[in-house]
């Protein structure tokens, strides 16, 4: 009862509470009757407060009674309303331009303009204003919406007026992509742990999903040297006010004005070279203080970003009392285009209800990020109570009209006649195209029959074969993206006469993972597969190359994975039966003089001898990795850690176990590894690095496929991953014994192709590298490398050295997804 009672009070006190609240609306205007877009509108002495929509509208919840009111805009003058509230209220507000004069300068040739006396003050404060707060909290607000402006009928041959429709386009193929709001408590302690919590989410056209907006992506802090525009620019973007400013920077200064009884600096960005990751636009100086009141900047093409063709980013401060002034408002917009299509968007976010003696310790950051599965839960009737920003009509219809499609694309006879269309048997894409992809998708199941072209190979042991496979797939939690994988595979090689069969998965549980895979098949002697089936039937039919070595192997394989806390851990066990194998054929399209194939042994090229007996083995092995970070973000899915700025250590351990199921092997192998992606240098670029090593502590019986390999290449073309070398041979260095290999790559991020005029516009980054092994048999072998990359191609021209003698060099290409 006492429980009921509590419930009861506390439903009439919120009932009374929200009753007690007066709404006030309008709109925000300029002289010219033009809507003010995004106008912040709060009460003085406060961090309460909104902003006005795209089209001028805003309302603000107040109690009755006495209230002060601030109307203000970037390059607009401020205007204050005094209010005494007792009954819901339209209040429309005019902003007049903001005045700013040049009292008393004077400005010559010889002299530097009075801006540069601002910025270095500001300059000069920087770390100060970058380190205050100590700690705060606050509650933000973010809305964001992208809208396609045009785009053609058709692109890769699917017609886009039907994928519009489905979309919610209108019948030219415009609307709105995507909107959607959210609402977050976030949490900061100096000087860099950020946590949120996402309160709330809405994305329009969807109940289940879960809005991109973060308040951590959304935060930008000028006071910091260096930004990163993350995904947009290749390189940081140099601040207005970083130690280094003057060397990028021109300024201007506009004209002074008077707000709140402080003066107001307007300084003009004026870039000393166009190409450098610099802003361009307004920078509002507040006298004395030198902290920033607002800005209002942007970035183009000629600075080298990616995707959009400006970005606009404006910002507002308020005091939060006497020494400490906050972020009111950021937001973003946005205008680009690509292959045809043309796009416009922004997104903006809200703060309020700063804290700055919020009671935090460091452990209250653990946890990086919030998001449960409640969410998105919030009903229609809580977002009309809760919204700081009025929609739009147009924000409004799209609401309601993807929520509509929403509710007619879940439903069976919907999704069936989709499906009904995409199941159709299309004979020339089963036969050279990209498959056979049947689904279900009210069932959530999916099906993919390979394409045959795709499945046809050559090599000296098979001859030509076909190496086809077909899987299913099916969706077990659609939060948690969580999906039961099968697949089948069946091989014959028409010269050797033999076929294979093996059918394998992964099985999704609560928190870990299960593998298996059982059958026969032809595996590649050095277990990394370091060239593809097309790329040795290229090799094999055209140059007379033969690189790709195989052996027979009847198997039973089983892995398990799973997190403990921020250690990622693995498990496998396999029995097989290995034996070798010998070329059935010599076929080639091209006949060179030069050039004969090699045998099936690669360490006996010219010999037929078999490289090894028949074999049984059986392994279990063990891998561990730390991140050495313990931060966490929780989403729907689980719970995920994040990447450290430390390098991530991985421990393997493999044991061969004789006399288990006829097992001939007998050895322990330990390695470790240690690597790091992403290492930022600002303008410099950013680094990443690989340093493995190893050692059989018992090697009493092992067989090649049990040794040590490295992902060699010894073709045009090769798959760029952390480990990899470029010249190295497949198979002749693999070692039973002990290993060292270490791999740096440098990424300059185009900080010598900006400069160069006709580069500059190809976006190029510069890449260079080092790559090195030792092992008994091969005592230094090292490899240097520099190239281009344009977005996932590169291009590298490299040598080799043994021994501190050059032993190969030559052009190598790249296509990384």
């Amino acid at each position: 009862m006492r429980s009921l009672y509590l419930s009861l009070l506390f439903l009439i006190f919120s009932f009374n509470a929200y009753s007690q609240s007066i709404i006030l609306k309008g709109t925000v205007k300029d002289t010219g009757g033009l809507p003010v877009p995004f106008a912040s509108v709060y009460e003085k002495s406060t961090t309460r407060g909104t902003s006005a929509n795209s089209e001028g509208e805003y309302q603000l919840k107040l109690s009755p009674g006495k209230h002060t009111l601030i109307f203000k805009a970037i390059g607009f003058s401020q205007e204050s309303r005094d209010l005494d509230l007792g009954a819901a209220q339209t209040l429309d507000i005019v902003l007049n331009p903001a005045v700013y004069e040049l009292n008393d300068v004077v400005v010559n040739a010889f002299a530097d303009d009075p801006a540069y006396e601002v910025i270095k003050n500001a300059i000069r404060t920087r770390k100060r204003h970058l380190t205050e707060p100590d700690k705060y909290t606050a509650d933000v607000y973010i809305k964001g919406l992208q809208k396609l402006l045009s785009a053609p009928k058709k692109f890769l041959g699917r017609n886009i007026d039907d994928i519009g429709k489905q979309m919610g386009l209108d019948s030219n193929r415009k609307g709105i992509l995507y909107l959607s709001e959210s609402e977050s408590k976030i949490s900061f302690m100096q000087p860099d742990k950020l946590r949120e919590e996402m309160i709330s989410s809405k994305v329009s056209g969807s109940n289940r999903a879960f809005s991109f907006n973060r308040a951590s992506d959304i935060r930008i802090n000028f006071y910091e040297n260096q930004l990163d525009l993350e995904g947009l620019s290749n390189r940081p973007f140099i601040s207005p006010i970083a130690d280094n400013a003057l060397f990028y920077y021109k300024y201007r200064l506009i004209g002074t004005s008077i707000e709140n009884g402080e003066m107001v600096n307007k300084i003009e960005l004026i870039p000393r070279r166009a190409a450098d990751p610099v802003f361009r636009g307004l920078i509002y100086i507040l006298e004395d203080s030198w902290r920033i009141h607002s800005a209002d900047l942007y970035v183009t093409k000629e600075a080298n970003i990616n995707f959009v063709d400006t970005l606009n980013i404006r910002q507002e401060f308020i005091p939060v009392n006497s020494k400490v002034w906050m972020p009111s408002s950021i937001r973003y917009d946005f205008t680009g285009g690509v292959l045809g299509f043309r796009f416009s968007g922004y997104y903006i976010a809200l703060f309020k209800n700063y804290d700055l003696e919020a009671s935090l310790k460091k452990k209250d950051f653990i946890e990086v990020l919030k998001i449960t599965r409640e969410v998105n839960k919030k009903d229609t009737a809580y977002w009309k109570q809760v919204r700081p920003i009025p929609l739009t009509n147009e924000e409004q219809i799209d609401y309601v009209k993807k929520e509509e499609l929403a509710a007619k694309r879940e439903s069976k006879v919907y999704l069936d006649s989709i499906d009904k269309v995409n199941n159709k048997l299309k004979p020339f894409r089963l036969l050279v195209g990209s498959g056979y992809t049947p689904r279900n998708r009210f069932k959530k199941e999916y099906y993919r029959f390979g394409s045959l072209i795709n499945s046809v190979f050559y090599n000296t042991v098979e001859g030509f074969g076909l190496n086809y496979q077909a899987s299913y797939s099916k969706q077990i939690d659609s939060l948690t993206n969580k999906f039961l994988n099968l697949t089948g595979k069946v091989r014959y090689g028409l010269s050797s006469e033999k076929l294979y069969g093996s059918f394998f998965g992964t099985i999704p549980l609560e928190s870990s993972r299960i593998g298996f895979n059982i059958g026969t098949d032809v595996l590649d002697l050095n277990n990394n597969v370091t060239i593809s089936q097309l790329g040795n039937s290229i090799n094999s039919l055209f140059y007379e190359r033969n690189l790709l070595k195989l052996y027979e192997s009847k198997f039973l394989n089983f892995s398990f994975s799973k997190p403990f806390g921020s250690v990622q851990t693995s498990f496998t066990a396999s029995w097989a039966n290995r034996r070798s194998l010998q070329n059935t054929s010599d076929y080639t399209m091209r006949d060179l003089k030069r050039r004969v194939f090699t045998s099936n042994n690669p360490l006996r090229p010219a010999s037929d001898l078999p490289m090894f007996p028949e074999n049984q083995a059986f392994k279990v092995g063990v891998r561990a990795t730390y991140a050495f970070s313990n931060d966490y973000a929780t989403y729907p899915a689980g719970k995920f850690f994040r990447p450290s700025k430390y390098p991530q250590l991985g421990i393997n351990y493999t044991k061969g176990i004789s006399g288990i199921f006829g097992s001939d092997v007998d050895y322990d192998l330990i390695s470790f590894d240690l690597t790091k992606s992403d290492i930022k240098l600002g303008l410099l670029g950013k680094s990443s690095f690989w340093i493995g090593a190893g050692k059989f502590l018992n090697a009493k019986s092992l067989y090649f496929t049990d040794y040590k390999h490295f992902k060699g290449n010894k073709t045009l073309s090769y798959t760029p991953v952390a480990n990899n070398f470029l010249y190295l041979d497949y198979y002749n260095f693999s070692t039973s014994d002990q290993y060292f290999d270490a791999h740096f790559e440098h990424n300059f991020s185009g900080f010598m192709t900006n400069k160069v005029p006709l580069l500059r516009k190809l976006k190029l980054s510069e890449i260079a590298g080092f790559n090195y092994l030792s092992t008994p048999s091969l005592n230094n072998y090292s490899e240097v490398y520099f190239g281009l990359q344009f977005m996932n191609l590169r291009a590298l021209y490299g040598m080799s050295y043994a021994d501190g003698k050059k032993v190969d060099k030559g052009f190598r290409i790249a296509i990384n997804f």
